[in-house]
């Protein structure tokens, strides 16, 4: 009798996504998604580089995981449509932040090309104020420059429309399903002082629905662990090792800030002010980050087992 072989498909990370994972998976084929930073390359500076080339290594590094043998490559995890789809609101919230930004310092930027500094280009009524601002010399705005302005607050104006399209639907859906998949951790969060909804959406959907087994493993996805570096007798820290998420490691390091601002009496503010009272340089920037990676670990023992930071201060219930 002839003993049927398992079909197993692996193939890198990239810009296909997890589509082909779950179409294989769903049809009775094991398949794995593989992180390409794990695979082992030769270090030449210039090396051949072939799709035949690159499948050899992709395969031994398959069939010595297979084996059990954990260090030849690293999988990644395979979200659910909906886990995926669930992160676009904050990602897109994210992306038109930073279009936000960008186009109001190209605005500021074309306005002081001309010697006009005090015209604040953020205002509800900016398109009908353009026309009489003057340079200093008392000239009007070139055509083609105010053209341009004007082409630029019509993609402001669309941008603060699209992100405010964006917080009333995820708003009207925690009014209207407060129990449904993430919703409680996502309230739950929302809670403590100095965390709003939209930091709350991103940690919840990035980080706190996996099922990340300890806090070394939070810390480790967070992007938040050292590089250290040592060799004989020398021993230093190359900083953060980034090889997290890196919109969670952003967000963290901003949430950080806020949390010395607003849980002055928790516990993790008091450990950090207590490391920086006599501190010079950059110390309370080093230390930020330590404060980050615990309060990371902090927040995912709250979402996931009700456990409040010590000293943390709730606000009120919405």
């Amino acid at each position: 009798m002839s003993c049927a072989r398992p079909t197993v498909v692996a193939f890198e990370a990239g810009r296909d996504g997890f589509w082909l994972a779950r179409c294989l998976r769903n049809r009775g084929i094991e398949a794995y998604v593989i992180h390409p930073t794990s695979i082992p390359v030769p270090r030449e500076h210039r090396r051949a580089k072939t799709d035949r080339l690159d499948t050899a290594p992709l395969m031994r590094a398959l069939l010595g995981w297979l084996r059990g043998e954990a260090k030849h490559c690293s999988m990644a995890a395979i979200p659910s449509l909906a886990e995926e789809d669930a992160k676009r609101p904050s990602r897109e919230h994210e992306k038109l932040g930073a279009d936000r930004s960008r186009i109001v310092n190209k605005m500021k930027a074309a306005l002081i090309r001309l010697g006009i500094r005090n015209f604040n280009v953020k205002l509800r009524k900016a398109a009908e104020r353009l026309d009489g601002l003057r340079t200093p010399d008392g000239l009007p705005i070139p055509p083609n420059t105010l053209a341009e302005l004007r082409r630029d607050l019509a993609r402001l104006q669309l941008i603060r429309e699209q992100v405010k399209e964006i917080e009333s639907t995820r708003q009207q859906r925690l009014k209207q399903a407060p129990r449904e998949g993430a919703h409680p951790m996502l309230l739950l969060l929302a809670r403590l002082r100095g965390i709003g909804v939209e930091t709350a959406d991103m940690l919840v959907h990035e980080v706190f629905y996996r099922a990340l087994r300890d806090r070394r493993a939070v810390a480790r996805y967070g992007g938040m662990t050292g590089a250290p570096d040592e060799s004989g007798s020398r021993r230093r820290e190359k900083g953060l090792a980034r090889a997290g998420n890196a919109r969670v490691r952003k967000g963290m390091l901003q949430l950080a800030w806020r949390w010395i601002m607003f849980q002055k009496e928790s516990a993790l503010t008091q450990w950090f002010r207590q490391r920086t009272a006599a501190a010079k340089g950059d110390v309370r920037k080093t230390m930020i980050i330590a404060l980050a990676r615990k309060l990371l670990i902090a927040l995912w023992r709250y979402a996931t087992s009700g456990e409040l930071p010590a000293g943390a201060v709730l606000g009120p219930a919405t």
